[in-house]
């Protein structure tokens, strides 16, 4: 029996780091999860243990190359965003992958933005709020700043999913979907780095760029595969819907952060929109997507917490409750009573963490509440990147296209809009593969890889 044709992804989030084999059909035909023991960096604080995620590169690929019922005909990555590699020229790192949580300095944020015209002006251009670590580019002024021995041994800050496809293909090069993701080096007016970056002599420390759908030889004799530049896991999870979708639409991407994309509004970013949290993406074809983000999947865990806690229940119960329409319609009527804004305006956390949970009956009720707390918050958030598209479909993925009660009050909020509920297994990986498809994948492109649960409006009740 001849070796089937495969693809293989390194799906590398803060959590958990995978491997996936798809064939030419884009199933998973092999999967490995791993967890990795946090390390520290020189400061004491948390950070990405680099040598064990490089050893498991290594590792994973002498598996699947031993395993003979497989032809790896490419090779493929996708990790989170705001996280360098610094190398030298022989390709050591020269410093720990540092957590993007860590505080950043004050004094070099301060000196920073008066050197360079403000935060407003900053980022405005760069389509990033300010988001100190977040933003990896003031990582690298940092390094600049703090560490100037080891910068002048630096060759090239990798984002990190250029660095594991160095370690495969030995290919130093930089990706627009990293480079355009809230970093603070990318000017989408100008569309190059921005003049911050060339007066430091930051661009000369970052690889030169292609695109995402780049791939190199494998730097190992004797194996034919191809290695894809990798991408930023946000840009990778939307790739299947732009291949399979071509009418306008958002998707809202819901795991940790709920993200708004919306692939069809390419207008500049506004102060006031930068202020709530909008921020401008770089799809793997290098185009802008507008995006916003509310950390509700976070929030949600943590009123989970509280909802159980008081109520004596089981935090798993809430996974599978059912929408009662009844109980929104009441607590629409009781929020109108209390003179809460009927449109619901952006604001960072739901009103939720601020209810007594003592003025609720039932978990049930309360849990209604906190989600309807977040749809409101969600649609207030929504609308910012809609704006004047003309988009007519809104998909939700991951942890919330699960939750019934969260799909239908998006539907009845969102009344003039098709609402889906998309499911795919592992769109990160999947979309990751798909940007490289020409090179490895002998079938045409697949349409049937998203499935999707649509959700009628109610329109009896308003929003």
């Amino acid at each position: 029996m001849s070796a089937l044709p495969v693809i293989v992804i390194f799906d590398v989030g803060k959590t958990n780091k995978k491997i996936f084999l798809f064939d030419e059909n884009y199933k998973i035909v092999f999967e490995r999860s791993a967890r990795f023991m946090e390390t520290y960096d020189e400061d004491g604080d948390p950070c990405e243990n680099l040598e064990s995620l490089r050893l498991s590169v290594y590792d994973s690929l002498r598996e699947v190359l031993k395993r003979k019922e497989f032809e790896i005909k490419a090779i493929n990555f996708s990790t989170y965003g705001a996280s360098f590699v610094y190398i030298d020229e022989y390709g050591k790192p020269l410093a720990p992958l540092y957590n993007y949580l860590k505080a950043y300095p004050e004094a070099i944020k301060a000196d920073f933005y008066k050197k360079y015209g403000g935060e407003s002006a900053i980022s405005a251009a760069t389509a990033s709020p300010v988001l100190d670590s977040l933003n990896s580019g003031m990582q690298l002024y940092r390094f600049k700043k703090e560490q100037p021995a080891q910068y002048k041994k630096l060759k090239y800050a990798l984002h990190l999913p250029q660095y594991l496809s160095y370690l495969v293909s030995g290919a130093e090069y930089s990706d627009l979907t990293s480079i355009g993701c809230h970093t603070q080096l990318w000017d989408f007016t100008k569309n190059d780095y921005h003049d911050w970056v060339k007066k430091e002599g930051l661009d000369k420390k970052l690889a030169p760029i292609v695109d995402g759908d780049e791939v190199f030889p494998s730097e190992f004799p004797g194996n034919q595969y191809k290695v894809g530049v990798g991408l930023h896991d946000s840009s990778a999870a939307l790739i299947p819907y732009l291949i399979n979708f071509h009418e306008p639409f958002a998707l809202i991407s819901t795991g940790t952060w709920c993200i708004t994309l919306n692939p069809f509004n390419d207008s500049p970013l506004t102060p006031k929109e930068l202020e709530q949290d909008c921020l401008s993406f770089m799809q793997y074809k290098g185009k802008p997507v507008k995006a916003s983000r509310i950390f509700a999947g976070y929030e949600h865990e943590q009123q989970l917490k509280r909802i159980s806690s008081h109520f004596n229940q089981s935090p798993g119960r809430y996974r599978s409750m059912k929408y009662d329409a009844g109980i929104i319609y009441n607590l629409l009527r009781e929020m109108e009573g209390r003179n809460e804004p009927a449109v619901p305006v952006w604001s960072k956390d739901s009103a939720f963490a601020a209810r007594d949970l003592a003025s609720f009956s039932s978990d049930k009720i309360a849990y209604h509440q906190f989600i309807l707390d977040i749809a409101r918050q969600q649609l207030a958030s929504t609308k910012l990147v809609i704006g004047d598209s003309k988009v007519k479909r809104i998909f939700v993925d991951g942890g919330f296209s699960k939750n019934a009660i969260y799909m239908n009050l998006l539907a009845m909020m969102f009344p003039e809009m098709e609402v889906f509920a998309a499911s795919m297994a592992q769109a990160t990986a999947i979309g990751t593969a798909l940007a490289i498809h020409k090179c490895w994948n002998t079938k045409p492109m697949p349409n049937d890889i998203i499935e999707l649960k649509y959700y009628a409006s109610n329109n009896d009740l308003a929003i």
